[in-house]
């Protein structure tokens, strides 16, 4: 057996034995994480839903913000208006995705990745639920220093999880390809 041999065959005991800690490791990330973020979204959204649509329910906070409740039936700036139950089907679909990506490549995903994953599949799976349950989403974050959407803490996730997701899969494969060289 040559020395490089004996090198692949330690590498690859390592990794073998790496790879339960990785899942595990990813799972107690990810796990608590969505469920936290889901239930922080699902209590936000129960709180501000008690207000009448429209009314102002706390601040301009600092001239930037202010709590207004809004019922969305479509997505940001007003796109796919009344398409309630599609969004809800295709936030389930990337949830699914994002959520099988995971399971597949859970020796290898970063913390970065597992976090966005948690974030995404938290937030998507909370609009999902409003959409399916009340027919909208409950929105009530109002931005007061530019003309933006008014968002919610799902919201928050899912743009959050997209760009930790993407960097922690930038930063895998650049740290790979470092170590190809």
């Amino acid at each position: 057996m040559t020395l490089e041999d004996k090198r692949a065959e330690g590498e690859e005991a390592r990794s073998a034995t790496a790879c339960p800690s990785l899942r595990g490791r990813n799972l107690a990330i990810f796990a608590p994480l969505a469920v936290a973020w889901f239930a922080l979204d699902m209590a936000t959204k129960a709180y501000f839903n008690t207000f009448p649509v429209g009314a102002v329910a706390g601040g301009p906070f600092l001239g930037l913000l202010q709590f207004r409740l809004a019922h969305n039936t479509g997505a940001a700036w007003g796109m796919f208006g009344d398409s309630t139950f599609a969004l809800g089907i295709m936030s389930l679909l990337v949830c699914a995705a994002l959520l099988a990506y995971l399971l597949i490549t859970a020796r290898r995903a970063s913390v970065l990745e597992v976090v966005g994953v948690a974030l995404v599949f938290a937030g998507g799976l909370g609009n999902a639920v409003d959409r399916f349950t009340l027919g909208y989403v409950v929105d009530f974050i109002d931005t007061t220093f530019i003309s933006f959407p008014t968002f919610n803490v799902a919201d928050i996730g899912v743009t959050c999880g997209f760009v930790l997701f993407f960097a922690g899969m930038l930063w895998s494969t650049r740290r790979a390809e470092s170590k190809d060289l």
